[in-house]
Protein backbone atom coordinates (compact mmCIF):
# COMPACT_ATOMS: atom_id res chain seq x y z
CA UNK A 1 0.00 0.00 0.00
CA UNK A 2 2.67 2.57 1.20
CA UNK A 3 5.04 1.60 -2.42
CA UNK A 4 1.57 2.43 -4.54
CA UNK A 5 0.87 5.48 -2.88
CA UNK A 6 4.68 6.74 -3.01
CA UNK A 7 4.06 6.24 -7.16
CA UNK A 8 1.02 8.50 -6.96
CA UNK A 9 2.74 11.13 -5.27
CA UNK A 10 5.61 10.85 -7.68
CA UNK A 11 3.22 10.97 -10.57
CA UNK A 12 1.45 14.21 -8.49
CA UNK A 13 5.03 15.45 -8.50
CA UNK A 14 5.72 15.05 -11.66
CA UNK A 15 1.88 16.66 -13.28
CA UNK A 16 2.68 19.53 -10.86
CA UNK A 17 6.10 20.06 -13.25
CA UNK A 18 4.67 19.41 -16.51
CA UNK A 19 1.49 22.51 -15.76
CA UNK A 20 3.98 25.04 -13.49
CA UNK A 21 0.85 26.72 -12.07
CA UNK A 22 -0.62 23.29 -10.91
CA UNK A 23 0.06 22.71 -6.62
CA UNK A 24 0.45 19.41 -5.45
CA UNK A 25 -0.41 19.16 -1.73
CA UNK A 26 -0.68 16.10 0.83
CA UNK A 27 -2.86 16.30 3.72
CA UNK A 28 -2.06 13.81 5.91
CA UNK A 29 -5.36 13.40 8.81
CA UNK A 30 -6.70 11.71 12.08
CA UNK A 31 -9.57 11.46 13.67
CA UNK A 32 -11.33 10.19 16.86
CA UNK A 33 -7.98 9.03 18.45
CA UNK A 34 -9.46 9.28 21.84
CA UNK A 35 -6.73 8.76 23.72
CA UNK A 36 -5.00 5.73 22.27
CA UNK A 37 -1.57 6.45 22.92
CA UNK A 38 -0.11 3.29 23.31
CA UNK A 39 -1.06 0.46 20.73
CA UNK A 40 -4.24 -1.13 20.13
CA UNK A 41 -5.51 -4.75 19.71
CA UNK A 42 -7.92 -6.09 16.88
CA UNK A 43 -10.83 -5.12 19.16
CA UNK A 44 -9.39 -1.32 19.40
CA UNK A 45 -9.05 -1.43 23.42
CA UNK A 46 -5.61 -2.19 25.11
CA UNK A 47 -2.45 -4.12 23.34
CA UNK A 48 -0.46 -5.80 25.78
CA UNK A 49 3.49 -5.75 25.45
CA UNK A 50 3.68 -9.06 24.63
CA UNK A 51 0.95 -9.39 21.29
CA UNK A 52 3.12 -5.76 20.44
CA UNK A 53 6.35 -7.45 20.24
CA UNK A 54 4.54 -10.66 18.41
CA UNK A 55 3.17 -7.87 15.66
CA UNK A 56 -0.55 -7.94 16.60
CA UNK A 57 -1.20 -4.44 17.75
CA UNK A 58 -2.04 -1.24 15.53
CA UNK A 59 -1.81 2.35 16.47
CA UNK A 60 -0.22 4.12 18.91
CA UNK A 61 1.52 7.59 19.26
CA UNK A 62 4.91 6.27 18.58
CA UNK A 63 3.91 4.58 14.90
CA UNK A 64 1.80 7.73 13.93
CA UNK A 65 5.36 9.70 14.12
CA UNK A 66 7.29 7.46 12.71
CA UNK A 67 4.58 7.28 9.57
CA UNK A 68 4.62 10.84 9.74
CA UNK A 69 8.20 11.49 9.08
CA UNK A 70 8.11 8.65 6.09
CA UNK A 71 4.62 10.65 4.91
CA UNK A 72 6.50 14.19 4.83
CA UNK A 73 9.33 12.69 3.28
CA UNK A 74 7.93 11.84 0.27
CA UNK A 75 5.69 14.81 -0.32
CA UNK A 76 6.87 18.60 -1.30
CA UNK A 77 4.11 19.84 0.73
CA UNK A 78 2.11 18.58 3.30
CA UNK A 79 0.09 19.19 6.21
CA UNK A 80 -1.41 17.47 9.13
CA UNK A 81 -5.18 17.73 10.42
CA UNK A 82 -7.19 16.36 13.12
CA UNK A 83 -11.14 15.91 12.36
CA UNK A 84 -11.84 16.13 16.43
CA UNK A 85 -12.33 13.53 19.44
CA UNK A 86 -9.16 13.55 21.28
CA UNK A 87 -10.51 13.71 24.25
CA UNK A 88 -11.72 10.69 26.22
CA UNK A 89 -11.31 7.19 25.60
CA UNK A 90 -8.89 5.66 28.17
CA UNK A 91 -7.27 5.98 31.63
CA UNK A 92 -4.86 8.39 29.95
CA UNK A 93 -7.62 10.72 29.41
CA UNK A 94 -9.15 10.65 33.07
CA UNK A 95 -5.93 11.06 34.67
CA UNK A 96 -4.16 13.90 32.21
CA UNK A 97 -7.50 15.40 30.40
CA UNK A 98 -6.18 17.15 27.09
CA UNK A 99 -2.34 17.21 28.44
CA UNK A 100 -1.26 14.60 26.95
CA UNK A 101 -3.00 15.05 23.58
CA UNK A 102 -1.52 18.47 23.69
CA UNK A 103 1.92 17.26 23.97
CA UNK A 104 1.50 14.52 21.53
CA UNK A 105 0.14 16.56 18.67
CA UNK A 106 2.11 18.84 19.47
CA UNK A 107 5.26 16.87 19.00
CA UNK A 108 4.07 15.23 15.61
CA UNK A 109 3.27 19.50 14.46
CA UNK A 110 -0.44 19.22 13.85
CA UNK A 111 -1.60 22.17 11.37
CA UNK A 112 -4.97 22.73 12.70
CA UNK A 113 -8.12 20.44 14.07
CA UNK A 114 -11.39 20.98 14.75
CA UNK A 115 -13.80 20.87 17.80
CA UNK A 116 -15.06 16.91 18.70
CA UNK A 117 -17.96 16.71 20.72
CA UNK A 118 -15.79 14.92 23.27
CA UNK A 119 -13.52 18.13 23.44
CA UNK A 120 -16.61 19.35 25.55
CA UNK A 121 -16.67 16.17 27.85
CA UNK A 122 -15.20 18.25 30.67
CA UNK A 123 -16.85 21.66 29.67
CA UNK A 124 -15.42 24.87 27.87
CA UNK A 125 -12.67 24.71 30.78
CA UNK A 126 -10.87 22.01 29.90
CA UNK A 127 -11.06 22.48 26.05
CA UNK A 128 -9.91 26.01 27.31
CA UNK A 129 -6.58 24.37 28.86
CA UNK A 130 -5.57 21.92 25.36
CA UNK A 131 -6.16 24.99 23.61
CA UNK A 132 -3.71 27.31 25.26
CA UNK A 133 -1.17 24.45 25.05
CA UNK A 134 -1.30 23.68 21.60
CA UNK A 135 0.46 25.27 19.06
CA UNK A 136 -2.02 25.26 16.18
CA UNK A 137 -5.21 26.58 15.54
CA UNK A 138 -8.39 24.59 17.28
CA UNK A 139 -11.90 25.59 15.02
CA UNK A 140 -15.67 25.16 15.07
CA UNK A 141 -17.16 27.23 12.36
CA UNK A 142 -20.97 26.34 13.37
CA UNK A 143 -21.70 27.54 17.03
CA UNK A 144 -21.59 30.93 18.74
CA UNK A 145 -19.31 31.16 21.25
CA UNK A 146 -19.61 34.76 21.88
CA UNK A 147 -21.67 34.08 25.28
CA UNK A 148 -19.12 31.54 27.20
CA UNK A 149 -16.30 33.88 28.22
CA UNK A 150 -13.62 30.63 27.69
CA UNK A 151 -13.61 30.32 24.09
CA UNK A 152 -15.42 33.76 23.28
CA UNK A 153 -11.72 35.60 22.39
CA UNK A 154 -9.93 32.26 21.49
CA UNK A 155 -12.20 29.54 19.43
CA UNK A 156 -12.03 30.62 15.97
CA UNK A 157 -14.51 29.54 13.12
CA UNK A 158 -11.94 29.70 10.49
CA UNK A 159 -7.76 29.97 9.92
CA UNK A 160 -5.38 30.29 7.10
CA UNK A 161 -2.36 28.77 6.95
CA UNK A 162 0.67 28.92 4.03
CA UNK A 163 1.79 25.96 2.77
CA UNK A 164 4.19 25.91 -0.36
CA UNK A 165 3.37 29.60 -0.96
CA UNK A 166 0.10 28.97 -1.11
CA UNK A 167 -2.92 29.76 1.21
CA UNK A 168 -5.11 27.01 2.55
CA UNK A 169 -8.29 27.99 4.19
CA UNK A 170 -9.48 25.95 7.03
CA UNK A 171 -12.87 25.84 8.73
CA UNK A 172 -14.03 23.64 11.68
CA UNK A 173 -17.05 22.13 12.17
CA UNK A 174 -18.95 20.32 14.91
CA UNK A 175 -21.71 17.93 15.58
CA UNK A 176 -25.03 20.16 15.69
CA UNK A 177 -26.46 18.10 18.49
CA UNK A 178 -23.23 18.68 20.45
CA UNK A 179 -25.29 19.91 23.39
CA UNK A 180 -27.00 16.73 23.76
CA UNK A 181 -23.75 14.40 23.26
CA UNK A 182 -21.23 16.49 25.40
CA UNK A 183 -20.93 19.45 28.35
CA UNK A 184 -20.65 22.61 26.25
CA UNK A 185 -22.74 24.36 29.14
CA UNK A 186 -25.32 26.50 28.95
CA UNK A 187 -23.86 29.71 26.89
CA UNK A 188 -22.83 27.95 23.41
CA UNK A 189 -25.37 28.14 20.38
CA UNK A 190 -24.53 25.29 17.99
CA UNK A 191 -26.26 25.93 14.24
CA UNK A 192 -26.83 24.45 10.93
CA UNK A 193 -23.40 23.05 9.20
CA UNK A 194 -24.11 24.03 5.75
CA UNK A 195 -25.10 27.91 6.33
CA UNK A 196 -21.95 27.89 8.99
CA UNK A 197 -19.40 26.56 6.26
CA UNK A 198 -20.73 28.45 3.42
CA UNK A 199 -20.33 31.93 5.65
CA UNK A 200 -16.70 31.26 6.25
CA UNK A 201 -16.44 30.01 2.87
CA UNK A 202 -17.48 33.17 1.35
CA UNK A 203 -15.13 35.38 3.53
CA UNK A 204 -12.26 32.68 2.84
CA UNK A 205 -12.97 33.26 -0.90
CA UNK A 206 -13.11 37.55 -0.59
CA UNK A 207 -9.40 37.12 1.30
CA UNK A 208 -8.49 35.58 -1.98
CA UNK A 209 -7.82 32.07 -0.45
CA UNK A 210 -9.62 29.29 -3.47
CA UNK A 211 -8.24 26.24 -1.44
CA UNK A 212 -10.42 25.17 1.26
CA UNK A 213 -10.46 22.37 3.53
CA UNK A 214 -13.17 21.55 6.00
CA UNK A 215 -12.51 19.75 9.38
CA UNK A 216 -15.64 18.18 10.21
CA UNK A 217 -16.51 16.50 13.00
CA UNK A 218 -19.67 15.60 12.11
CA UNK A 219 -20.18 12.22 10.46
CA UNK A 220 -19.85 10.68 6.49
CA UNK A 221 -23.69 11.86 6.07
CA UNK A 222 -23.51 15.40 7.30
CA UNK A 223 -20.20 15.36 5.26
CA UNK A 224 -21.84 14.72 2.45
CA UNK A 225 -24.87 17.54 3.04
CA UNK A 226 -22.28 19.94 3.18
CA UNK A 227 -20.41 18.77 0.70
CA UNK A 228 -23.82 18.98 -2.09
CA UNK A 229 -25.03 22.12 -0.43
CA UNK A 230 -22.26 24.16 -0.61
CA UNK A 231 -19.94 25.50 -3.16
CA UNK A 232 -16.57 26.10 -2.76
CA UNK A 233 -15.19 23.29 -0.55
CA UNK A 234 -12.60 21.21 -2.04
CA UNK A 235 -11.60 18.35 0.69
CA UNK A 236 -14.00 17.70 3.78
CA UNK A 237 -11.91 16.11 6.36
CA UNK A 238 -14.09 14.12 8.50
CA UNK A 239 -14.85 12.60 11.92
CA UNK A 240 -17.77 11.16 14.18
CA UNK A 241 -19.02 8.03 12.75
CA UNK A 242 -15.54 6.84 12.43
CA UNK A 243 -16.06 6.54 8.90
CA UNK A 244 -13.50 4.19 7.18
CA UNK A 245 -12.65 5.09 3.45
CA UNK A 246 -10.65 3.14 1.04
CA UNK A 247 -9.95 2.03 -2.35
CA UNK A 248 -8.51 -1.54 -1.52
CA UNK A 249 -10.42 -2.69 1.57
CA UNK A 250 -14.15 -4.82 1.23
CA UNK A 251 -14.94 -3.32 4.64
CA UNK A 252 -14.57 0.71 3.92
CA UNK A 253 -17.79 2.49 3.77
CA UNK A 254 -17.19 4.35 0.66
CA UNK A 255 -14.03 4.94 -1.63
CA UNK A 256 -10.80 7.14 -0.53
CA UNK A 257 -12.12 9.77 -1.52
CA UNK A 258 -15.61 9.87 -1.87
CA UNK A 259 -16.51 12.92 -4.39
CA UNK A 260 -19.58 14.42 -4.15
CA UNK A 261 -19.68 17.29 -7.08
CA UNK A 262 -16.10 18.40 -6.93
CA UNK A 263 -15.65 18.35 -3.49
CA UNK A 264 -13.17 15.14 -1.82
CA UNK A 265 -14.74 13.75 1.10
CA UNK A 266 -11.86 11.47 3.30
CA UNK A 267 -11.83 9.42 6.78
CA UNK A 268 -9.71 7.43 8.40
CA UNK A 269 -11.44 4.99 10.72
CA UNK A 270 -10.32 5.73 14.41
CA UNK A 271 -8.40 5.04 17.39
CA UNK A 272 -4.75 6.14 15.80
CA UNK A 273 -5.62 2.78 13.26
CA UNK A 274 -4.55 4.61 10.13
CA UNK A 275 -3.27 7.37 9.05
CA UNK A 276 -5.37 9.23 5.76
CA UNK A 277 -3.01 10.30 3.30
CA UNK A 278 -4.92 12.31 0.20
CA UNK A 279 -2.73 13.79 -2.69
CA UNK A 280 -4.23 16.34 -3.97
CA UNK A 281 -3.72 18.09 -6.90
CA UNK A 282 -5.21 22.23 -8.00
CA UNK A 283 -4.97 23.87 -10.67
CA UNK A 284 -4.50 27.94 -10.48
CA UNK A 285 -7.67 28.70 -10.29
CA UNK A 286 -7.70 26.14 -6.88
CA UNK A 287 -10.03 23.73 -8.43
CA UNK A 288 -9.10 19.63 -8.00
CA UNK A 289 -7.38 17.97 -11.31
CA UNK A 290 -6.51 15.25 -9.49
CA UNK A 291 -6.55 13.21 -5.94
CA UNK A 292 -4.45 9.89 -4.94
CA UNK A 293 -4.24 8.40 -2.02
CA UNK A 294 -5.25 5.66 0.71
CA UNK A 295 -5.87 5.21 4.71
CA UNK A 296 -2.51 3.51 5.87
CA UNK A 297 -2.43 1.06 8.46
CA UNK A 298 -0.54 1.57 11.46
CA UNK A 299 0.25 -2.17 12.06
CA UNK A 300 3.22 -3.83 12.99
CA UNK A 301 4.97 -2.77 9.59
CA UNK A 302 5.20 0.90 10.88
CA UNK A 303 8.09 0.98 13.31
CA UNK A 304 7.85 3.07 16.40
CA UNK A 305 9.74 5.99 17.36
CA UNK A 306 11.41 4.95 20.44
CA UNK A 307 11.83 8.34 22.13
CA UNK A 308 7.64 8.24 21.86
CA UNK A 309 7.70 5.00 23.27
CA UNK A 310 9.62 6.21 26.46
CA UNK A 311 7.32 9.29 26.93
CA UNK A 312 4.31 6.84 26.81
CA UNK A 313 5.69 3.97 29.40
CA UNK A 314 6.56 7.37 31.16
CA UNK A 315 3.39 8.67 31.42
CA UNK A 316 1.45 5.48 31.91
CA UNK A 317 2.95 4.70 34.80
CA UNK A 318 0.57 6.25 37.50
CA UNK A 319 -2.06 4.44 35.72
CA UNK A 320 -0.41 1.33 36.00
CA UNK A 321 -1.62 -0.25 38.92
CA UNK A 322 -5.47 0.52 38.48
CA UNK A 323 -4.89 -0.90 34.70
CA UNK A 324 -3.50 -4.15 35.87
CA UNK A 325 -5.56 -5.07 38.25
CA UNK A 326 -7.30 -8.68 36.68
CA UNK A 327 -11.09 -8.27 37.70
CA UNK A 328 -12.70 -11.37 35.84
CA UNK A 329 -12.04 -13.64 33.05
CA UNK A 330 -14.49 -14.19 30.19
CA UNK A 331 -14.89 -17.26 27.93
CA UNK A 332 -15.30 -15.64 24.58
CA UNK A 333 -14.36 -12.00 23.39
CA UNK A 334 -17.16 -10.14 24.72
CA UNK A 335 -18.64 -7.80 21.06
CA UNK A 336 -18.56 -4.01 21.83
CA UNK A 337 -18.07 -2.85 18.61
CA UNK A 338 -19.65 0.45 17.47
CA UNK A 339 -21.69 -0.96 14.23
CA UNK A 340 -22.96 -3.95 16.65
CA UNK A 341 -24.32 -1.98 19.97
CA UNK A 342 -25.36 1.07 17.77
CA UNK A 343 -27.70 -1.20 15.76
CA UNK A 344 -28.65 -4.41 17.87
CA UNK A 345 -28.70 -6.01 20.87
CA UNK A 346 -25.12 -6.87 21.48
CA UNK A 347 -23.11 -9.14 23.87
CA UNK A 348 -21.37 -6.37 25.69
CA UNK A 349 -24.61 -4.30 26.02
CA UNK A 350 -26.22 -7.28 27.52
CA UNK A 351 -23.86 -7.34 30.42
CA UNK A 352 -23.69 -3.76 31.11
CA UNK A 353 -27.56 -3.11 31.03
CA UNK A 354 -27.92 -6.71 33.61
CA UNK A 355 -25.35 -5.54 35.67
CA UNK A 356 -26.82 -2.12 36.46
CA UNK A 357 -30.00 -3.69 37.16
CA UNK A 358 -28.50 -6.38 39.07
CA UNK A 359 -26.79 -3.44 41.22
CA UNK A 360 -30.56 -1.70 42.13
CA UNK A 361 -32.63 -4.71 41.82
CA UNK A 362 -33.40 -4.48 45.44
CA UNK A 363 -34.55 -0.95 44.74
CA UNK A 364 -37.42 -1.94 43.00
CA UNK A 365 -36.46 -1.18 39.88
CA UNK A 366 -37.21 -3.07 36.74
CA UNK A 367 -35.77 -1.88 33.57
CA UNK A 368 -32.58 -0.52 32.83
CA UNK A 369 -31.42 1.44 29.70
CA UNK A 370 -27.10 2.18 28.48
CA UNK A 371 -26.88 3.93 25.23
CA UNK A 372 -25.10 2.01 22.61
CA UNK A 373 -22.89 5.07 22.05
CA UNK A 374 -21.30 4.77 25.84
CA UNK A 375 -20.20 1.10 24.94
CA UNK A 376 -16.34 1.63 23.39
CA UNK A 377 -15.05 -1.35 23.16
CA UNK A 378 -14.95 -5.04 23.30
CA UNK A 379 -13.14 -7.38 25.48
CA UNK A 380 -10.73 -10.23 23.96
CA UNK A 381 -11.18 -14.15 25.71
CA UNK A 382 -9.06 -14.85 28.92
CA UNK A 383 -8.33 -12.74 31.80
CA UNK A 384 -10.29 -9.13 31.90
CA UNK A 385 -8.15 -6.28 33.24
CA UNK A 386 -9.23 -2.95 35.09
CA UNK A 387 -7.64 -1.16 32.65
CA UNK A 388 -10.35 -3.27 29.53
CA UNK A 389 -12.62 -2.29 31.52
CA UNK A 390 -12.47 1.15 31.44
CA UNK A 391 -11.60 1.38 28.08
CA UNK A 392 -14.85 -0.10 27.09
CA UNK A 393 -16.92 2.35 29.65
CA UNK A 394 -14.75 5.25 29.78
CA UNK A 395 -16.69 8.24 31.00
CA UNK A 396 -16.61 8.20 34.11
CA UNK A 397 -20.77 7.31 34.39
CA UNK A 398 -22.57 6.64 37.65
CA UNK A 399 -25.71 5.00 37.95
CA UNK A 400 -28.91 6.86 37.91
CA UNK A 401 -32.13 5.15 39.18
CA UNK A 402 -35.22 7.54 38.80
CA UNK A 403 -39.05 6.83 38.26
CA UNK A 404 -40.92 7.42 34.76
CA UNK A 405 -44.52 5.77 33.34
CA UNK A 406 -44.32 3.48 30.17
CA UNK A 407 -45.56 6.39 27.98
CA UNK A 408 -42.14 7.70 29.14
CA UNK A 409 -39.92 4.27 28.47
CA UNK A 410 -41.70 4.23 24.87
CA UNK A 411 -40.98 7.54 23.95
CA UNK A 412 -37.20 6.95 25.32
CA UNK A 413 -37.11 3.85 22.85
CA UNK A 414 -38.29 5.91 20.02
CA UNK A 415 -35.99 8.35 20.79
CA UNK A 416 -32.92 5.20 20.84
CA UNK A 417 -34.33 3.99 17.41
CA UNK A 418 -34.67 7.31 15.89
CA UNK A 419 -31.39 7.88 14.20
CA UNK A 420 -30.56 4.19 13.38
CA UNK A 421 -29.71 5.04 9.84
CA UNK A 422 -26.96 7.30 11.13
CA UNK A 423 -25.25 4.66 14.27
CA UNK A 424 -26.07 7.61 16.13
CA UNK A 425 -24.90 6.30 20.29
CA UNK A 426 -28.67 6.41 21.66
CA UNK A 427 -29.68 3.34 20.33
CA UNK A 428 -30.72 1.51 23.85
CA UNK A 429 -29.43 -1.42 25.01
CA UNK A 430 -31.34 -3.34 27.99
CA UNK A 431 -32.27 -5.32 30.61
CA UNK A 432 -35.52 -6.46 32.04
CA UNK A 433 -37.56 -5.76 29.20
CA UNK A 434 -37.52 -6.57 25.40
CA UNK A 435 -38.71 -4.68 22.53
CA UNK A 436 -39.00 -4.71 18.80
CA UNK A 437 -38.57 -1.96 16.07
CA UNK A 438 -38.62 -1.30 12.28
CA UNK A 439 -37.10 1.46 10.61
CA UNK A 440 -39.08 1.28 7.43
CA UNK A 441 -41.59 3.00 9.73
CA UNK A 442 -41.28 6.80 10.41
CA UNK A 443 -39.50 8.19 13.49
CA UNK A 444 -41.61 8.38 16.83
CA UNK A 445 -43.69 5.34 15.65
CA UNK A 446 -40.65 2.51 15.23
CA UNK A 447 -41.17 0.92 18.28
CA UNK A 448 -43.86 -1.96 19.16
CA UNK A 449 -43.89 -5.64 21.36
CA UNK A 450 -42.39 -3.55 24.16
CA UNK A 451 -42.74 -6.00 27.76
CA UNK A 452 -40.84 -5.65 31.43
CA UNK A 453 -40.65 -8.73 32.62
CA UNK A 454 -43.00 -10.95 30.81
CA UNK A 455 -45.71 -8.20 30.75
CA UNK A 456 -46.49 -5.90 28.24
CA UNK A 457 -46.14 -2.11 28.77
CA UNK A 458 -48.45 -0.06 30.85
CA UNK A 459 -48.29 3.17 29.32
CA UNK A 460 -49.76 4.94 32.54
CA UNK A 461 -48.17 2.99 35.22
CA UNK A 462 -44.81 4.54 36.82
CA UNK A 463 -41.56 1.88 36.25
CA UNK A 464 -38.57 2.03 38.29
CA UNK A 465 -35.57 2.60 35.93
CA UNK A 466 -31.82 2.63 35.96
CA UNK A 467 -29.20 4.30 33.51
CA UNK A 468 -26.03 6.37 33.74
CA UNK A 469 -26.30 10.35 34.58
CA UNK A 470 -25.44 11.12 31.15
CA UNK A 471 -28.82 9.47 29.86
CA UNK A 472 -30.65 10.45 32.85
CA UNK A 473 -29.99 13.92 32.14
CA UNK A 474 -30.91 14.07 28.26
CA UNK A 475 -27.53 13.03 26.91
CA UNK A 476 -27.87 11.65 23.24
CA UNK A 477 -31.47 12.76 22.94
CA UNK A 478 -33.17 11.15 25.90
CA UNK A 479 -34.49 14.91 27.63
CA UNK A 480 -37.71 12.93 28.61
CA UNK A 481 -35.84 11.52 31.67
CA UNK A 482 -34.71 15.28 32.96
CA UNK A 483 -38.16 15.20 34.53
CA UNK A 484 -37.49 11.88 36.34
CA UNK A 485 -39.29 11.18 39.60
CA UNK A 486 -37.37 10.41 42.50
CA UNK A 487 -33.86 10.56 40.26
CA UNK A 488 -30.96 9.87 41.99
CA UNK A 489 -27.99 10.71 39.65
CA UNK A 490 -24.47 10.00 42.11
CA UNK A 491 -24.41 6.10 42.02
CA UNK A 492 -21.16 3.93 41.83
CA UNK A 493 -19.23 4.31 38.59
CA UNK A 494 -20.70 1.56 35.78
CA UNK A 495 -17.42 0.94 35.04
CA UNK A 496 -17.18 -0.59 38.54
CA UNK A 497 -20.41 -2.22 38.58
CA UNK A 498 -19.83 -4.11 34.92
CA UNK A 499 -16.63 -5.42 36.63
CA UNK A 500 -17.88 -6.41 40.11
CA UNK A 501 -20.76 -8.06 37.83
CA UNK A 502 -18.23 -9.89 35.66
CA UNK A 503 -15.72 -10.80 38.32
CA UNK A 504 -19.06 -12.69 40.35
CA UNK A 505 -20.72 -14.37 37.54
CA UNK A 506 -17.12 -15.51 36.18
CA UNK A 507 -15.87 -16.79 33.73
CA UNK A 508 -18.05 -14.92 32.13
CA UNK A 509 -19.51 -16.53 28.67
CA UNK A 510 -21.13 -13.76 26.66
CA UNK A 511 -24.64 -14.04 25.34
CA UNK A 512 -27.23 -12.61 23.26
CA UNK A 513 -31.33 -13.81 24.51
CA UNK A 514 -33.48 -11.65 21.55
CA UNK A 515 -34.62 -9.21 23.97
CA UNK A 516 -34.02 -6.71 20.89
CA UNK A 517 -35.76 -7.57 17.80
CA UNK A 518 -35.31 -5.74 14.29
CA UNK A 519 -38.46 -6.71 12.07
Amino acid sequence: MISRLMTGAAALTVTAGMAAADYSLTILHTNDFHARFEPISKYDSGCSADSNAEGKCFGGSARLVSALADARARSNNAILVDGGDQFQGTLFYTYYKGKLAAEMMNKMGYDAMTVGNHEFDDGPEVLRGFMDAVDFPVLMSNADVSGEAMLADTLAKSTVIERGGEKLGLIGLTPQDTDELASPGPNIIFTDPVGAVQGEVDKLTEMGVNKIIVLSHSGYGVDQRVAANTTGVDVIVGGHSNTYLSNTSDRAEGPYPTMVGKTAIVSAYAYGKFLGELNVTFNDAGEIVETVGEPIIMDASVSEDEATVARIAEAAAPLEEIRSKVVAETAEAIDGERGSCRAAECTMGNIIADAMLDRVKDQGVQIAIQNGGGIRASIDAGEVTMGEVLTVLPFQNTLSTFQVTGETIVSALENGVSQYEDGAGRFPQVAGMTFAFDVSRPVGSRISDVMVGDAPIELGKLYGVVSNNYVRNGGDGYKMFRDAQNAYDYGPDLADVTAEFMAANGPVTPYLDGRITKK
